[in-house]
């Protein structure tokens, strides 16, 4: 089987055999200057045996028309206006109309189901950042913590025997009925 370098490169020739046979049969045997300028033989890979080719080549004809231009593939026909309308608005692309939505049970604001509730999530969000504010507070910065767990008491709560080897952060403030224990 043929490596993809080998035939790159006898597509090369054949295509500059053919750049000259055409010039020939035009009557302009000179040497055209390209339009398009691109380093196409360093994107593709050599081969070893190139330099010897290369050789032979520059011997029987100079380096032609088509050597430095990488080419590709382009569309053979116009998409007409119903085929590109069609594609686009694919079922597939249409939005869905989503069936899962509910009322959230703490605030009443339109959620997902299984997914929480973004106002929600905002409160607890900023209650959290106020509870470390006050844990820097009383720790003079962030790198003077304990290796201990924290527990927040709130307005009229005690500590339990489980929270005698814990940090306790008291808020003066009654316990928000959606920042549970």
């Amino acid at each position: 089987m043929m490596n993809l370098a080998a035939l790159v490169h006898s597509l090369r020739c054949s295509l500059l055999h053919i750049e000259s046979r055409l010039l020939q049969v035009a009557g302009l045997e000179q040497q055209l200057a390209p339009v398009l300028a691109v380093n196409g033989p360093s994107l593709l890979p050599q081969v070893d045996h190139d330099e010897q080719l290369d050789e032979q080549q520059s011997q029987e004809q100079p380096p032609g028309l088509l050597d430095g231009i990488l080419w590709m593939a382009a569309p053979k026909k116009r998409r007409t206006i119903e085929v590109n309308r069609t594609r686009r608005r694919a079922d597939s692309k249409l939005l869905k109309v989503k069936t899962n939505i509910e009322p959230c049970p703490e605030c009443g604001h339109l959620k997902q189901k299984h997914i929480l509730c973004g106002f929600c999530y905002a409160k607890v969000c900023k209650e959290t950042s106020l509870i470390r504010q006050q844990i820097q507070a009383i720790e003079g910065g962030p790198l003077r913590a304990p290796t201990v767990e924290t527990v927040v008491l709130y307005e009229g709560e005690t500590p339990n025997q489980q929270d005698k080897d814990k940090r306790i952060v008291e808020r003066a403030r009654k316990r928000p009925a959606w920042f549970g224990h």
